[in-house]
C-alpha cells in the first residue's frame, strides 16, 4: 500500500526545519518548535500538518517581521535546479542536506501569509521578497494568494514584474499563484468573476522557455475556461494562428477542458468542428464488471468522406449515486485522423477502480461517445460490489 500522502510532512520534516532554522536564527528554541509542530502530529492530515507548524513558527519565530524573513531565508537550501526543459530536477519531498526546501516550504508560506498579510503596507515588498525565495525552493504558490485576495493591486504590479524574472520557479509562480480555481488553494472569486487581471501576464509567459511554466499558464487559462469559455476561446483565435509548437502545445492542454465539453467554438478553432462523416459503432466488451476491475471499450469508423478527418474521441462515464441518479465524469478516448473512406478500429480498457477523488457505487453505468463534440452512440453496464478478497 502507498505511504499515506500527510506523511510527506513528518517527525523528520519537523526536526530538519528546527536543525536549519537553529542554525539560521540565533536563540531559535529549537525544542519548543518541535515540541508544538508535533503535537499530536499523527492525528492530523496533511493540510493541518502544515498549519501546526505554522503554528509553531508563529510562536518562536522574531518577534520581527523582517528579521524573521531574513531568518527564514538565511536556513534555505539552494535554488532548485532545472533540467534542460526547466523542470525541476529535484524531488519536492526530499530533505535538503543544504537547508530546507520541499514540503517544508509549504508551512513556511503558511506562515508568511498569516503574519505578513495583516502587517502595513510597508511590510508587504519583505513578504513579497520572501516568498520570492520560498518558490525557488519548492513553490509559493498557496502562501501568495492570501496577498492577492487581499489588496490585488499592491500584488500585480509585482506579479507582472516576476513574469519576467530569471528564474523559472517565480515566473510559474507568477501565473501559478493567480490561477482562478487552483487545486488546493484559497480560491480568487475576483478572478473567477472576471479574469482580466491575468491576461496581460500570461501573454508575457505563454512563450516562455520553461516547459515547467508554460505548463503553469496552460492551466491557468484552463481554469478561466470553466467560467468564461469564449474568452478562452477568442484566446485561441487570437494566439493560435503561426504559433511555434511549444505555444500550439500549450493552447492545446489549455482548451482540454472546452474540448471534452463540446465547446463549438473551441472544436472549429482546432479544425474540430465538424460532425463525423460515417459511422461509428461502440460497444463493450462485458455486460457486468466489478469495482477494482476494468472494462473494454471498442469504436469502429467507417468513413463516407472523401478527404481525411480529424476526431476528438471523448467518453463520459454516468455513474451511479449512492442516492441514486447519476454523476457525469468525460474521459479522454482517443484523438486520430481517420483516412478517406477508411475504417479504422480503437480499443482502451477504462479502469473501474476507486481513486482519491471519485467513489464508485454499485448500479447501472452508462457510457457516452462523443466525436468533435457530438454524441455518436453509448452502452451500458452493471457495475457490481467489489470482489471479496
Amino acid at each position: 500500500m502507498a505511504e499515506p500522502f500527510k506523511n510527506l510532512i513528518s517527525p523528520a520534516t519537523v526536526q530538519h526545519m528546527a536543525q536549519h532554522l537553529g542554525r539560521a536564527t540565533p536563540g531559535f528554541d529549537a525544542e519548543r518548535f518541535q515540541a508544538l509542530a508535533l503535537h499530536q502530529q499523527h492525528e492530523l492530515e496533511l493540510k493541518a500538518r502544515i498549519l501546526r507548524i505554522a503554528d509553531a513558527l508563529t510562536a518562536t519565530l522574531p518577534p520581527d517581521f523582517s528579521t524573521a524573513c531574513d531568518a527564514v531565508e538565511a536556513a534555505l537550501a539552494p535554488p532548485l535546479p532545472l533540467d534542460e526543459h526547466g523542470e525541476p530536477v529535484t524531488a519536492g519531498s526530499a530533505l535538503h542536506a543544504g537547508g530546507l526546501a520541499g514540503w517544508s516550504i509549504w508551512a513556511l508560506g503558511e506562515w508568511v501569509a498569516r503574519v505578513g498579510v495583516p502587517l502595513d503596507a510597508a511590510l508587504w515588498p519583505r513578504a513579497l521578497a520572501c516568498l520570492h525565495a520560498l518558490t525557488q525552493r519548492s513553490t509559493a504558490e498557496f502562501a501568495i494568494r492570501p496577498f492577492l485576495q487581499a489588496q490585488p493591486d499592491r500584488v500585480w504590479p509585482t506579479l507582472m514584474q516576476w513574469s519576467r524574472d530569471p528564474s523559472a520557479h517565480v515566473r510559474r509562480l507568477a501565473s501559478e499563484g493567480s490561477r482562478p480555481r487552483l487545486p488546493w488553494g484559497l480560491r480568487l472569486h475576483a478572478l473567477v468573476a472576471d479574469p482580466s487581471p491575468s491576461l496581460p501576464l500570461l501573454q508575457v509567459l505563454q512563450d516562455d522557455p520553461s516547459r515547467y511554466v508554460r505548463r503553469s499558464v496552460a492551466n491557468h487559462l484552463n481554469d478561466i475556461a470553466r467560467d468564461h469559455p469564449q474568452r478562452v476561446s477568442d484566446w485561441l483565435e487570437r494566439h493560435l494562428p503561426g504559433a511555434p509548437v511549444p505555444r500550439r502545445q500549450l493552447l492545446r492542454h489549455a482548451s482540454r477542458g472546452l474540448i471534452k465539453a463540446g465547446h463549438g467554438p473551441t472544436l472549429a478553432v482546432w479544425g474540430l468542428g465538424v460532425p463525423l462523416q460515417g459511422q461509428a459503432r461502440f460497444s463493450l466488451d462485458a455486460a457486468q464488471a466489478a469495482i477494482g476491475s476494468g472494462i473494454g471499450l471498442r469504436l469502429a469508423l467507417v468513413s463516407a468522406a472523401d478527404r481525411p478527418q480529424a476526431l476528438e474521441i471523448d467518453y463520459a462515464v454516468h455513474h451511479a449515486r449512492a442516492q441514486g441518479g447519476h454523476s457525469v465524469k468525460v474521459f479522454k478516448g482517443w484523438r486520430c485522423t481517420l483516412p478517406a473512406h477508411a475504417t479504422l478500429t480503437l480499443d482502451k480498457r477504462h479502469s473501474l477502480r476507486e481513486v482519491t477523488t471519485r467513489r464508485l457505487w454499485p448500479g447501472a453505468h452508462r457510457i457516452e461517445l462523443r466525436i468533435n463534440g457530438q454524441t455518436v452512440g453509448e452502452a451500458g453496464f452493471e457495475l457490481l460490489p467489489a470482489a471479496a478478497p
